[in-house]
């Protein structure tokens, strides 16, 4: 079934009709329905630009240079190595002589911890701390990163998987804490 606008003999159109001529039920609705979904884009783009978002820019550090004196097989290693490289100002340098500053990583530690058991005295909950300790023109800081999550034995397969993402995600904060630490550090007097 074709349907027909009252202006011509024409097929209706989807759009707006001309102005001065009453809208059909139909047709007032979906004018309506465009109207609000503009005005909601405009409010929800407003919104985006009023809260202060912007995209991460290059990382400004203190210094030009940077040695990491870290394991390279260390997987947080591999991971703050590309972050340094990829965001910030300083190059990494392959000797600490060639360095305005040090990055030594001196221990990266992982822990699983039992949180809680359930009556039936079954593990309910993990907690798991990475803690990595290192120093850079501060005296040794310790850097601790936790998270914690439910565990069932119907469930183990799908637990696990989560605890290996918890851990990339962990590691991930951790490399992300270090590089802000780094843009915030000041040069020793």
């Amino acid at each position: 079934m074709r349907r027909h606008s009252r202006e011509s003999g024409n097929p209706a159109t989807f759009g707006l009709k001309p102005l001065g001529r009453r809208l059909r039920g139909d047709d007032e609705r979906a004018f309506r329905s465009s109207v609000a979904r503009l005005v909601v884009g405009l409010a929800l783009s407003g919104a985006l630009a009023s809260c202060g978002f912007h995209l991460r820019g290059e990382a400004k550090y203190a210094f030009e240079t940077l040695y990491l004196n870290s394991p390279p097989a260390q997987p947080l290693t591999v991971e703050l190595r590309r972050s340094l490289e990829g965001v910030g100002s300083a190059k990494l340098v392959p000797s600490p002589d060639q360095a305005q500053a040090i990055l030594d990583i001196t221990s990266v530690e992982n822990n699983k911890q039992i949180l809680s058991l359930s009556i039936g005295g079954k593990v309910a909950e993990y907690l798991l701390t990475k803690r990595v300790l290192g120093n850079d023109w501060l005296p040794t800081s310790e850097l601790l990163v936790r998270r914690t999550y439910t565990y069932t034995d119907t469930e183990a397969l799908a637990k696990e998987a989560q605890e290996q993402r918890l851990w990339r995600e962990m590691q991930d904060d951790a490399v992300a804490q270090m590089v802000r630490r780094l843009q915030a550090a000041k040069k020793p007097a």
